[in-house]
C-alpha cells in the first residue's frame, strides 16, 4: 500500500525582470536585503532566497541574461509576454510552492497534468523534482501551487540566511474559491492556505503577511489570468 502524501508549504516567488529589480523590491517591501542564491541551467533562471520560518523561504528569480536557452518553456509562465509585459512595470509576488513527501510522481499522475509532470531540477549541489507544465505556464494566474520534492526530502531551508523575517499568513482572495479549494485538495493542499471569496467583479489576488524586524508587512500579488476572447 501506497504512503499517504504529506503537503507543507515550501515557498514564495517573487518575479523580477532582473535580480537588481527583484532585490530592491523584497528591500522596499520588508527593509531586507535577501542574499544571492544561484543559477538554475536547465531553466535559464537564477535567483535569491532567505528564510521565512523552519521549513519556508522567500525567492526572488528572474531569466538569467547569462545562461543558456533552455529547450522548453521558462517555468513560473516567465516567457510569457503578459507575464514579461507585469514584469516591465516592477517585481511582483508572483505564485507559491508545496513541498510534497513521499511522492511527487504519484501524487502528479493522479492530478492527470493539472500540476505539471515532476521534473529532475539542480542548482549547484541541490536536487529536486519539481512539477512543471509542459508550456511552462503559470498555473491559475498564480494562484495554485507548484510542488517540489527535495532531494532525500530535506529541505535547505536550514542553510538559508535567517533574516529574521518569517510567514504568518498566506491567504488567496478570488471569486471562484469552491474551483480553487477542489483543485487545492487534489495535493492535499487547502489547509495551507486561507481562502476568502470576492465578487465576481473584483479582482482577485495571493496575500502574504510576513513579520520582519520592520513590523508585519504584506506582499500582494494579481493574477496573470489571460483575457477571454
Amino acid at each position: 500500500m501506497s504512503k499517504k502524501s504529506v503537503t507543507k508549504r515550501d515557498h514564495l516567488v517573487v518575479a523580477a525582470r532582473n535580480l537588481t529589480e527583484g532585490v530592491e523590491y523584497v528591500k522596499r517591501e520588508l527593509g531586507v536585503d535577501i542574499p544571492v542564491g544561484g543559477s538554475h541551467d536547465s531553466m535559464g533562471t537564477h535567483n535569491h532566497v532567505m528564510r521565512l520560518g523552519d521549513e519556508m523561504f522567500l525567492e526572488v528569480i528572474a531569466v538569467d541574461p547569462e545562461g543558456k536557452e533552455p529547450s522548453q518553456p521558462r517555468w513560473f509562465g516567465l516567457d510569457d509576454p503578459i507575464v514579461q509585459k507585469v514584469l516591465r512595470d516592477g517585481p511582483t509576488f508572483l505564485t507559491w510552492v508545496v513541498n510534497v513527501r513521499p511522492d511527487i510522481h504519484q501524487l502528479l499522475a493522479a492530478c492527470a497534468g493539472m500540476f505539471g509532470m515532476p521534473e529532475k531540477i539542480t542548482r549547484g549541489d541541490l536536487t529536486w523534482h519539481f512539477g512543471l507544465p509542459e508550456d511552462g505556464r503559470l498555473l491559475a494566474g498564480g494562484f495554485l501551487p507548484y510542488v517540489i520534492q527535495w532531494s532525500d526530502d530535506q529541505s535547505p531551508t536550514m542553510h538559508m540566511a535567517d533574516l529574521k523575517c518569517h510567514l504568518k499568513e498566506l491567504s488567496i482572495y478570488h471569486p471562484k474559491v469552491d474551483w480553487l479549494r477542489t483543485a487545492l485538495d487534489k495535493i492535499g493542499a487547502t489547509q495551507l492556505v486561507s481562502l476568502h471569496s470576492l465578487p465576481p467583479t473584483e479582482s482577485a489576488y495571493l496575500e502574504a503577511i510576513i513579520d520582519t524586524p520592520n513590523g508585519s508587512r504584506a506582499l500582494r500579488s494579481f493574477g496573470f489570468n489571460k483575457p477571454a476572447h
